[in-house]
């Protein structure tokens, strides 16, 4: 209701202003505000992270504990039992050894192997295997020694190398931190005197028969956790910036260097147990690892607790990174991790004073005859085995001293100092600051980590973030980066048009004022292609703007209104060599192009359009920023780039990113490729932003493509859009890459496509029939390729949601997928053809996963014989036919469409194929019904369909169930599964036939034209629709009658001779929706009413585009006026024709209505911090009331004379600095007649610049001239694509047809003879006496497809676990709209500091 209220208000000002206060309000231009549930979600998510990692920790530092304390010599166990727990001891230290061993041979195996530095892999496997004895020689031989408390606390001495590096290379942010390491240090040595001290008094005091060999075992104890130690002396060098060139070198071959190093630790590890067990305590029986049917107990236990300690450990390690990925570090990471040893032993007491209860026969007196009362008990069975020895390991402390007691404090005190000396010596760790989705190199330093010590593991092994030096890149910081939004436009509608304009002012509300540091550190264009953008007045032969230029700015105003409540603040319209430009500073300042195309001067379509805007915004400009002294404009600052007012500069925004980019690499510009129909949100494009920042490897990323439209056809492709993406398009993330990053919304990495063979191969010219299907069907594809051949990886990220309108009409759609199919297939077969070269260069890409692509491309191969021998299912169930005949039955409609699309044109062969299509829906319900009937028939759902078809639907639901938001497209599976038919059948039939055929298909039309072709004497008309089909049948004669083209003629004649006197023809045209490109002389009228020079606009014949027109137009002249005039005309070439009619667009922010309100809310935004808002409403009422004054006889829709302006600029500015002096806020002076500047400024016709002008001309020259074919290569071309089709429809014929045929004949043969037969089972799980017979190829083939949708939906389960921390990583983050405060009181502007220094000069020129 509120809302309606507010709408309201608003209406009802701008109705006092003007008779059309009516405007559009696009879905989505609100501002975007976090979301309550999002905010309880992300919450909830930390907290259950945080209690992973706590609980995960305590499980695998107890069960360690325990295993320890089972195999101490001290245990009531016998020799076989310790022996057996003292292997699983072992096991839980291999264990996360032989999980780096696999991961690193996977990734040795199927990724680039670098050559290794042999000096270099030798000191690291010298450390590592320094690490692994001191591992093996604490948990193996020290810790069965001592008590379960002593274990406990002693593996807090662990990191006292790290502190003396610490202290040593002083690691510290500031300089008082020091005192951290350095009572690190002091804990942990004060903790092993107390050690010390603690085993002297159980010596002396005859505590359990201590015998003086502890001390022995203290002295190498404290040896090993010192040479445990250095398992982290990477992490102190990475921070001191010394060896970044051998780590760095480090990091192409760490893989085999971890090969190694596990296989070495692994080996110590076993040496050590060995050495020790065998050959000095001499404890191992191998005979004793021969467990009989009564050691079922001991193999219980000991498997659990390795089960618990190995799993768990890998678990706590995963969750902690997890932690840190979703910007949890201190509540979900640092706290659970620190309160690990500590919530150890508060269970253990738990445990001790609640359960000793339960161990029947002991004494419950005083601790010693408690203790005493033990040893009695280890022969009841019925004794908790784990309890019993826990609580005598607990009794070989000094509380079971009958003399002295207190030392049991010193255990207690030693516990507190090694447990303070490692929270100290990881301070850093609270004050981490880490990005999001950080990388896990960038987290941690080791891939490894200690499972004996997982909490120590995690902490010394978070990754110190020090200050670097300002010349130093730091990939612990946020890069900040640019990006440059291209979207390319071909025919859109008016709708489409506002998606687009919504979604880049949406991500310039995000961003605001470029000039302000942003969170997300970026900076951005918006640029938009426009194809075919012209079109030639048949009337006056003029070139003007077509109708879907039109309605391009009328949409642009339209955006803004919605967004400022004010018309365009900066418009310019500038000639190019290619066509014409806009350029709109956007209502935060960041800014906004339209490139306008004509086809006469440059090529048109998606893929020359894309090549211009990559030549301009990577080669031009890239070339601009490292070369700024050989551009003019560049060398003289403040003749084009700078605004001076009131003695100061400031940079023009569309020179603000270009001056941002010299910091910049080409590794952080990025390229968002769009679509003239996107719509998406700021999230979308920050998401994707975060995989090229994070990934370096990572040239594209796409997000999830949700069409969007209505009808039966949109219904089918929203569910094939979200299988697509849930199974396939994650599949390939996971395993391997990307193949195709779709056009309509992906972002691309500068330095991926100015690399070797990609933008320089994309500019090729098709000349050859498989380059017309490869480069222009599918050009967003084959760019894909290209990165991937050259070794980058492209990424699908799911969160990232983008919507664009899909064909809604039959026709439309296949004409779409008739350019998809062949294109997909061609770039697929070439990657694989390259598929042994790709492999080297590109990590992403293994030899498992080309054979995954080709594995899929043979099933879509096979995808027309499957579907028929469905169909033949279907019909051997129904109609009760042989499975001979039903094969025969369902080949006939494929063959005879086939033959059909060879001998018809492309429009009859898609109204048989709507056709076929229906009756085809009709079978596939059929087909669903029959696979039930045959379950209900057999009596049993277990069998070979019946299994697929039920977990078939499980898994898709269970894939909707994980996409929540998604979970509707459940519903359209029914619409997408009884079109298999028309989609896997008929469609490829279609494509395949009309590969020849490689015209673009959609948005073909004629509305920006100048010419409309006209009926005349229709006798019938009629419009039908058939499964989203259009069909249109008129009847027509057509006669030369020449009155009717007399009286048209004179009709028009007498159009253009008479003048517009009137305001309503004016009035309609802006009140249309889609308005044309018209002349309105009226308006001009009224701006020069006041005696200025009328200019030449209203004149029948226009100035011609062209000097060599104009002299030719005034060459009969002799007259010196024409010949002053011509010189002059050859100085300054006159302006094209289009270029007027589109300046009278913009002209209308000059209305007394559209002025008032642009008054106030540039006013208010200039003006929007909080303590300015008293003096901001008395502006704003003080103005308005002047401008009300001075315009007191002027109509709200009259464009107001330069005289006009300049008077009301005058008395504007009087009145703000009288209103400012009252209030005593002089000091915003500047910025409310920047404001009033802003308001009465006119769109201006710029010229391009001079060196950009020769780019132009250069670039067309080289790569985009318009493609003009001979008769002779037109013919060539022709036949080589028949040759190319024959071709392709013969291979794809053959191989189905084979498929077919062998299933003919082993139907043929009979079942008893060729088949395998499967024991049949009831429901209830009885087993029948009959069986079930099923073909061997039609299993093969069942079971090849099962497990192929199995392995994508386990790739699922694995990226909705990754897109999970992505998103609540992000709303961490997440950007909240809050008024500017006072501390905030910048100059709109970016102030150039000490511009004497920077060498600004003034010219002649510039005065």
């Amino acid at each position: 209701m509120e809302e309606l209220k507010n709408r309201g208000k608003k209406r009802e000002t701008r109705h006092s202003d003007t008779w059309d206060p009516f405007q559009l309000n696009p879905i989505g231009a609100e501002k975007e505000s976090k979301r309550t549930c999002f905010q309880v979600a992300q919450y909830l998510v930390a907290a259950f992270v945080g209690i992973a990692v706590l609980t995960s920790a305590v499980i695998a530092k107890g069960a360690l504990l325990v295993l320890s304390t089972l195999s101490s010599p001290t245990s009531m166990r016998t020799p076989k039992e310790r022996q057996f727990y003292m292997l699983m001891l072992v096991f839980c230290l291999v264990f996360p050894n032989f999980l780096v061993f696999l991961k690193s041979l996977w990734r040795c195996a199927f990724r680039s192997f670098v050559q290794p530095n042999m000096r270099i892999m030798g000191f690291i496997c010298l450390i590592e295997c320094t690490v692994s004895l001191g591992t093996s020689v604490l948990v193996l031989v020290v810790m069965p020694q001592f008590d379960v408390l002593t274990n406990l606390f002693i593996s807090g001495g662990v990191c006292i190398v790290s502190a003396i590096l610490q202290i040593v290379f002083r690691l510290q942010r500031e300089k008082w931190k020091i005192i951290f390491p350095v009572c690190s240090l002091i804990l942990t040595v004060a903790g092993y005197c107390l050690l010390g001290i603690d085993y002297y008094v159980r010596v002396t005091s005859f505590v359990d028969t201590q015998s003086e060999d502890c001390y022995i075992y203290i002295g190498i104890g404290i040896f090993s956790s010192l040479l445990i130690s250095f398992c982290w002396w990477e992490n102190t060098m990475q921070a001191t910036n010394r060896m970044q060139e051998t780590l760095s070198d480090l990091d192409g071959y760490r893989d085999f260097v971890f090969v190694i190093s596990s296989i070495l630790r692994i080996i110590v590890i076993g040496g050590v147990y060995v050495l020790y067990h065998w050959f000095i305590e001499k404890s191992i029986y191998w005979d004793d690892f021969k467990l009989g049917k009564d050691d079922w107990e001991l193999l219980q236990i000991g498997l659990v607790l390795l089960f618990l300690q190995a799993f768990c450990s890998a678990a706590c390690h995963w969750f902690g990174v997890v932690a840190c990925k979703i910007h949890a570090v201190r509540m979900s990471f640092a706290l659970p991790v620190c309160c690990t040893g500590p919530t150890v032993l508060l269970l253990g007491l738990v445990l001790f004073l609640t359960q000793a209860e339960r161990l029947d026969g002991a004494h419950h007196g005083n601790i010693t005859e408690f203790c005493e009362s033990l040893r009695y008990l280890s022969e009841k069975n019925s004794t908790p085995v784990v309890l019993l020895e826990l609580t005598k390991s607990i009794c070989r402390t000094s509380l079971n001293s009958y003399y002295l007691q207190w030392p049991f404090l010193m255990l207690a005190l030693e516990g507190v100092c090694m447990w303070s000396g490692f929270v100290t010596c990881t301070y850093y760790v609270w004050k981490i600051k880490v990005q999001r989705i950080e990388r896990t190199s960038q987290l941690f330093v080791r891939r490894l980590y200690e499972s004996a010590f997982i909490d120590l593991s995690l902490l010394l092994n978070t990754k110190m973030k020090v200050p670097r030096a300002r010349n130093q890149e730091s990939q612990d910081d946020m890069q900040k980066c640019v990006i440059y939004l291209c979207a390319t436009m071909w025919h859109e509608t008016y709708d489409e048009m506002l998606k687009i304009l919504t979604s880049m002012f949406r991500l310039d509300r995000y961003r605001g004022d470029p000039n302000q540091k942003h969170n997300d550190c970026f900076d951005f264009e918006c640029h938009i292609y426009v194809d075919d953008a012209f079109m030639t007045d048949e009337e006056t032969n003029q070139r003007l703007v077509n109708s879907y230029v039109n309605d391009l700015t009328q949409v642009v105003i339209e955006v803004y209104r919605v967004f400022t409540n004010k018309e365009p603040d900066d418009v310019s319209i500038i000639e190019t060599p290619y066509g014409g430009r806009l350029m709109f500073v956007m209502p935060e300042g960041n800014m906004l192009y339209f490139h306008l195309k004509d086809k006469s001067l440059i090529r048109n379509k998606k893929r020359w359009s894309q090549i211009m805007y990559l030549y301009y915004l990577l080669g031009w400009k890239g070339y601009v920023v490292k070369n700024p002294q050989k551009i003019t404009r560049h060398n003289n600052p403040c003749r084009a780039s700078l605004i001076s007012m009131d003695g100061e500069s400031y940079l023009l925004p569309q020179y603000s990113n270009d001056d941002k980019r010299k910091s910049i690499s080409d590794d952080h510009t990025y390229i968002l490729a769009l679509d003239g129909d996107t719509d998406f949100q700021p999230k979308a494009v920050i998401l994707l932003v975060d995989r090229l920042r994070m990934y370096y490897n990572v040239g594209a990323a796409c997000g999830r493509i949700h069409p969007t439209g209505m009808g039966p056809m949109v219904w089918y492709q929203k569910f094939e859009y979200a299988v697509g993406h849930w199974l396939q398009k994650t599949a390939e993330h996971v395993f391997g890459s990307v193949l195709c990053s779709p056009g309509c919304f992906s972002l691309f990495r500068g330095s991926a496509l100015m690399d070797d063979n990609v933008l320089k191969r994309y500019t090729t010219t098709a000349s050859q029939a498989s380059e017309y299907v490869q480069y222009d069907q599918g050009e967003d594809r084959w760019l894909c390729t290209l990165l991937l051949q050259q070794g980058w990886r492209v990424e699908y990220n799911a969160a990232s949601d983008a919507y664009t309108n899909s064909p809604q009409e039959f026709k439309e759609f296949y004409n779409q997928r008739k350019r998809w199919g062949p294109s997909t297939l061609a770039n697929t077969l070439d990657l694989l053809h390259s598929g042994g070269e790709t492999v080297k260069r590109n990590m992403s890409v293994s030899r498992l996963y080309i054979l995954y692509q080709m594995f899929t491309v043979g099933s879509s191969i096979l995808g027309p014989a499957s579907v028929t021998l469905m169909i033949a299912g279907a019909f051997q169930f129904v109609f009760g036919l042989d499975g001979e005949i039903s094969i025969i039955v369902a080949s006939v409609p494929p063959v005879f469409y086939i033959i059909l699309c060879f001998i018809t044109k492309t429009n009859t062969q898609i109204t048989i194929a709507a056709i076929m299509s229906i009756l085809y829906a009709f079978l596939m319900t059929a087909s669903f019904f029959s696979i039930i009937g045959d379950m209900v028939i057999q009596g049993t759902f277990i069998t070979p369909t019946g299994l697929f078809l039920i977990s078939m639907s499980v898994m898709y639901l269970v894939t909707a169930l994980l996409h929540p938001e998604e979970f509707g497209m459940i519903i359209y599976g029914l619409m997408y599964f009884i079109c298999i038919p028309s989609g896997y059948l008929l469609l490829t039939i279609y494509s395949l036939v009309n590969m020849n055929d490689v015209s673009w298909g959609t948005r073909e039309t004629n509305k920006g034209g100048a010419e409309v072709k006209k009926m005349n004497n229709v006798l019938c008309k009629r419009d039908c629709q058939l499964c989203c089909w259009d069909m249109k049948i008129e009847v027509s004669q057509e006669t030369e009658n020449l009155m009717i083209q007399k009286i048209t003629g004179q009709t028009t004649q007498q159009a253009l001779l008479n003048p517009i006197t009137t305001g309503e023809t004016t009035q309609q045209a802006d009140a249309k929706l889609e308005p044309q490109a018209k002349v309105d002389t009226t308006k001009q009228e009224a701006v020069f009413e006041k005696g200025d020079k009328k200019p030449e606009t209203d004149k029948p014949e226009r100035k011609s585009s062209s000097n060599q027109d104009y002299m030719s137009d005034m060459s009969d002249d002799d007259d010196d006026s024409r010949i002053d005039e011509l010189e002059k005309m050859l100085e300054e070439p006159p302006a094209s024709d289009w270029v007027e009619p589109v300046k009278d667009v913009f002209l209308k922010k000059l209305t007394y209505a559209n002025m008032k309100r642009n008054l106030q809310e540039q006013i208010r935004y200039s003006l929007r911090n909080k303590d300015d808002d008293d003096v901001c409403e008395d502006l704003v009422q003080m103005l308005t009331d002047t401008l009300n004054r001075e315009l007191i006889g002027v109509g709200p829709e009259t464009v107001l004379s330069k005289s006009q302006l300049e008077s009301l600029q005058s008395a504007l500015e009087q009145q703000a600095r009288h209103t400012l002096k009252t209030n005593h806020m002089e000091k915003l002076l500047k910025r409310v007649r920047r404001a009033i500047d802003k308001t009465l400024t006119a769109p201006k016709v710029q010229k391009l610049d001079e060196a950009e002008d020769d780019f132009w001309n250069k670039l067309i020259d080289r790569y985009l001239e318009p493609i003009t074919q001979t008769k002779e290569h037109k013919e060539r071309i022709s036949k080589e694509l028949k040759s190319l089709r024959n071709k392709a429809v013969f291979l794809y014929f053959i191989i189905n047809v084979l498929w077919v045929v062998a299933t003919f004949f082993l139907q043929a043969i009979g079942s008893d003879i060729i088949s395998i037969k499967i024991p049949k089972y009831y429901p209830n799980g009885t087993l029948s006496e009959d069986s079930l017979k099923v073909e061997p190829l039609s299993l093969m083939f069942l079971l090849s497809f099962a497990v192929l949708l199995l392995i994508q939906f386990l790739a699922m389960l694995y990226h909705r676990i990754y897109t999970l921390i992505h998103v609540v990583s992000y709303r961490s983050t997440e950007k909240d709209y809050k008024p500017k405060e006072e501390g905030d009181d910048d100059e709109v502007g970016m102030t150039l500091e000490n511009l004497n220094a920077r060498g600004l000069t003034i010219t002649s020129d510039d005065l």
